[in-house]
């Protein structure tokens, strides 16, 4: 790992965005946006499976918000990249960092199931009211999906944490 995070840093663009002290913050704040954004999404799809929302079926519930957790995650990943570009020793040492990362791709699986586990079955779509063909486990797909993106942000905030802790301790 301390190969890769030296071979991160000579990289010019690391370099280039360690010269722009202002960039960090503002990298943070659509990192941390974008992370928002995808749980607002899931929360919403996890609401119509849970049965709490009627307002649309659940696949028109999906169908609405799941380019925007797609989009969100491209966003979150670009920005995400670019700022363990920023301090790559620091983001790939920290145990919080690697946590996040397996969390995220486990909960871009479960996300991606339960994208499957809402599609209307035997060709029906439905848009609005009705009797749902909804599977038993859409909702116990739902609520993985959210424990594992809350998961990812609660990582994210990790090393945080940890030192407001230690401190606390101390």
């Amino acid at each position: 790992m301390a190969e890769l995070a030296a071979w991160l840093t000579s990289l010019p663009v690391g370099q280039a965005l360690r010269r722009l002290n202002w960039l960090a913050p503002w990298l943070q704040i659509i990192h941390i946006l974008a992370n928002g954004l995808i749980l607002s999404a899931v929360v919403m799809i996890d609401l119509q499976a849970w049965g709490l929302s009627r307002s649309l079926a659940t696949p028109a519930m999906a169908r609405r918000f799941q380019p925007w957790i797609w989009g969100a995650l491209v966003v979150l990943t670009l920005s995400g990249i670019l700022l363990m570009l920023y301090t790559p020793r620091r983001a790939l040492g920290d145990l919080a960092f690697q946590i996040k990362m397996v969390t995220m791709g486990v909960a871009i699986a479960a996300t991606i199931a339960l994208g499957f586990a809402i599609r209307p079955r035997h060709g029906g779509d439905l848009a609005g009211g009705g009797k749902e063909d909804q599977s038993v486990l859409t909702p116990l797909l739902a609520t993985l999906a959210l424990v594992l993106w809350v998961g990812v942000t609660l990582a994210g905030r990790g090393r945080w944490f940890a030192l407001m802790m230690t401190r606390m301790m101390s």
